[in-house]
């Protein structure tokens, strides 16, 4: 008898024995990555709801979800080496690489920014923004982009007409607006639509004024060359999270609510049909649309003319993925 326990104890041993190495194993064959995320929005929304989803895992991957504030400061980590991927507001790419970096654009996921520029009620035409303070989240960011870019469309000087002031997150810029520190912000969806609610107006709409390709999946041509696997791994995982996206409308409304900290179904709902219809399938880097980043680039930095837009871009990771059936299977 004493000997039977001995062994159902040994065989215990040994199966969480066994146990433990498999789950080690497994552990260790996932590979490390660290994401930057310039800012909790719904233009990112799908590295979170990737995360969320296990699909990181799936493909292999330990990935490390690092929220910053800005394309700027992320562009910085990602030259620095602190992140391997990032979502990088095209222009400041561009720029990036005329001063002598090796970043590039591996897809753009979206075919324009849904953004609007919300104002006090009293503003109701853009001279009306003359001598006012208008909220970003940082210099250099995507929202500091929409604003100067569109200004000089409309014969402003951003530098002269209006004041920039960084202010954080969207959620921090409407806090802003409440409280009057600015007149106006750019704000993502659903957080345009909170501001309407509080008695804000929409002045500019970014999707139709101005066409940017967005949500941009960014790295470095030296991370690339030194382990090109690490970034098929995400690519794979990013863009099979953008199809799970739009087919579980559940899963993704939950993600939304969590990470924007969001209690309204309502708005959740809404936040998904329009970023899942708009989401790219096969989210090729959009060179044709790169047009207005050049023009708001060459404003300071106007050798970015000698550069041709392929410089900028790789497309060959969202090529190999269509071309094998890869995208076409998640469908």
């Amino acid at each position: 008898m004493a000997r039977h326990r001995q062994f159902m104890w040994l065989s215990v041993f040994i199966g969480c024995f066994f146990l433990a190495s498999s789950l080690f194993a497994q552990s260790k064959s996932l590979k490390k990555i660290h994401v930057g995320v310039p800012a909790i929005s719904m233009g990112n929304m799908i590295i979170f709801f990737t995360k969320e989803a296990k699909l990181f895992e799936k493909h292999g991957l330990d990935a490390d979800v690092v929220v910053m504030s800005g394309s700027g400061i992320s562009s910085r980590a990602l030259v620095g080496g602190s992140v391997e991927i990032s979502p990088i507001a095209t222009p400041t790419v561009m720029l990036s690489v005329v001063a002598g970096s090796d970043m590039v654009i591996l897809a753009h996921t979206m075919p324009g920014v849904i953004q609007s520029l919300m104002v006090r009620p009293d503003i109701k035409k853009d001279e009306d923004l003359k001598g006012k303070i208008i909220g970003v989240t940082t210099f250099g960011s995507l929202t500091d982009f929409l604003v100067r870019y569109l200004a000089k469309k409309k014969g402003m000087n951003p530098d002269r007409d209006f004041a920039l002031l960084q202010t954080g997150g969207d959620a921090e810029r409407l806090i802003a607006l409440q409280q009057g520190k600015i007149h106006a912000a750019t704000l993502s969806h659903p957080v345009f639509i909170l501001a309407q609610r509080a008695g804000f107006v929409p002045l500019w709409d970014f999707f139709k004024e101005v066409d940017y390709p967005w949500s941009e999946i960014v790295s470095r041509r030296s991370t690339i060359q030194k382990d090109r696997d690490l970034i098929m791994r995400y690519m794979r995982a990013h863009i099979e999270g953008i199809a799970l996206f739009k087919k579980d409308p559940d899963l993704a409304k939950k993600v939304i609510k969590k990470t924007l900290r969001l209690d309204d179904d309502g708005l959740a709902q809404e936040s998904w049909e329009v970023f899942a219809k708009y989401r790219l399938a096969a989210p090729y880097p959009n060179i044709k649309g790169m047009k207005t980043s050049y023009e708001y680039v060459a404003a300071t930095r106007p050798e970015v003319y000698k550069y041709k837009p392929e410089e900028f871009v790789d497309a060959s990771f969202v090529e190999e993925l269509d071309k094998s059936g890869f995208i076409k299977k998640l469908y």
